[in-house]
């Protein structure tokens, strides 16, 4: 087989494919088979078909247009591989010449990840935040987790702003009510942003046992988009109350006895979030630094994928919201035109990010191993909430397994990238990373090993 290749475009290439037909014989013997077990002679079984039989019959162009049907895809799969490109699109094949008994020629033309060189990575300068914990951070985690372990408490004052009502809703169209819009003994956080518009502002300063109504569009059912008077009827209000940060409120909320502990707690488990964070952002931006250096052509093929592959998922999040379309980006506080060039340039970057990091892939000889698979699948399985051996399933009936192994490979190639980098943080301090690693990894160690101790001292406990 001989392969010639012309570049149509940096991102567009023509492959001219000439294979001797000696090279199609096992395909022309799978021909034969599969239209001998097809047709029907007398005198001859189904399958039993000799092959000369079938050309006096049938002709010979059955069998070579079968036999083309399989080898063509094959031959266009080890023509790419010879010639080393990467298809980024599916190829628009044509046989261009049949020579029987001599060769075939077949052109394939096809979308392709463009040549470019990676600059030097290593010493790329980039800047984190720092890893400082304080006393307004420990504070705030303190005050989401009163808020977790808040009370409601009934009030006998008009709804203000951060109160809960418990209300009855319906909605009228020209004095007709609308079944299907109406809630009984709803709970709402007054100034949530519902989005329902003009029910803030309607809710504040009324009191239980008062009605009042508002005129709004409707943000879903059958009647979505159109104006009507939606009639409030506020059954109580309540406050929310926040327990008092004291050794009662920790004994309430955590493992520990003193508020004292519970703070220090926060205080480790948040400088830890903050190194972790400065892992994540050497690496994002030793990434996007390499970028910034880079220009690549994209191809449009794989582009417009990538944007068709984002609206697809919006027209999901959109059908199973049970809103309009108008609400539902009122509720996101944006407009379908924005998400739509917000797709553009995301997938523009997606696209570069998985080029460059394929090159970092090949030239740093990464791969996968065994348990570093089985160790994204569980980890992917915790995130989903199934169970491991069921995604692990899911991957390889659906053939992606190959997609996860890119994914594994991808994120070393960004570990690469980070550990190359120089790191400071925002203060002008060098950032560590491998100290961040062994800092990290010991803390997870000892976690796992207190565990076992306390399994170890319960099965004495119960011995």
């Amino acid at each position: 087989m001989k392969t010639a290749v012309e570049e149509l475009s940096p991102t567009r290439v023509k492959l001219t494919v000439e294979v001797p037909f000696d090279e199609l014989r096992p395909s022309m013997d799978a021909a034969y088979k599969k239209v001998a077990q097809q047709v029907r002679v007398p005198g001859f079984r189904p399958g039993k078909v000799p092959a000369r039989i079938i050309e006096q019959r049938f002709g010979r162009a059955v069998v070579l247009e079968e036999t083309l049907n399989d080898a063509v895809p094959k031959l266009y799969g080890q023509a790419v591989d010879e010639v080393d490109v990467f298809p980024v699109s599916q190829p628009d094949i044509e046989v261009t010449k049949i020579d029987d008994g001599e060769q075939i020629e077949f052109t394939a033309e096809v979308d392709i990840r463009p040549n470019f060189e990676v600059p030097d990575y290593q010493g790329v300068e980039v800047t984190v935040d720092s890893a400082e914990v304080s006393d307004d951070d420990v504070n705030a985690q303190l005050d989401a987790l009163r808020q977790r372990f808040a009370t409601l408490t009934g009030v006998e004052r008009p709804a203000a702003d951060g109160d809960f009502v418990v209300m009855d809703l319906r909605a009228e169209i020209d004095g007709k009510n609308i079944e299907e819009q109406q809630a009984s003994e709803v709970s709402y956080e007054v100034g949530a942003g519902s989005v329902l518009q003009g029910l803030d502002a309607a809710l504040e300063g009324m009191s239980a046992g008062e009605e009042k109504s508002f005129k709004t569009e409707l943000v879903g059912g059958d009647n979505a988009g159109e104006e009507a008077d939606v009639i409030i009827n506020v059954k109580s209000v309540k406050e929310k109350v926040l327990p008092e940060l004291d050794d009662e409120f920790a004994q309430l909320a955590s493992e520990f006895d003193t508020l004292e502990e519970l703070q220090a707690s926060i205080r480790e488990q948040a400088r830890r979030n903050k190194l972790i964070d400065q892992v994540v952002q050497a690496r994002d931006k030793a990434l996007d630094a390499l970028l910034d250096k880079i220009d690549i052509p994209l191809p449009d093929s794989a582009l417009k994928a990538e944007v068709d592959a984002r609206k697809h998922n919006l027209d999901h999040q959109v059908a199973e919201s049970g809103l309009s379309r108008d609400a539902f980006f009122r509720l996101y506080q944006t407009t379908e035109e924005e998400r739509f060039a917000e797709f553009e340039s995301s997938a523009a970057k997606a696209l570069k990010v998985g080029f460059v990091l394929d090159k970092i892939v090949k030239a740093e000889e990464l791969g996968v191993s065994e348990q570093e698979l089985t160790n994204f699948v569980v980890r992917r399985a915790m995130e989903m909430g199934v169970q491991p051996n069921e995604l692990a399933k899911h991957l390889a009936d659906n053939d992606q397994l190959t997609l996860a192994m890119v994914e594994i490979v991808r994120d070393k190639a960004k570990s690469v990238l980070g550990d190359a980098a120089k790191v400071v943080d925002s203060e002008g301090n060098e950032v560590d990373l491998k100290g961040i690693y062994s800092e990290i990894n010991g803390s997870e160690a000892d976690e796992e090993e207190a565990a076992e101790d306390d399994k170890a001292d319960g099965e004495k406990a119960d011995a």
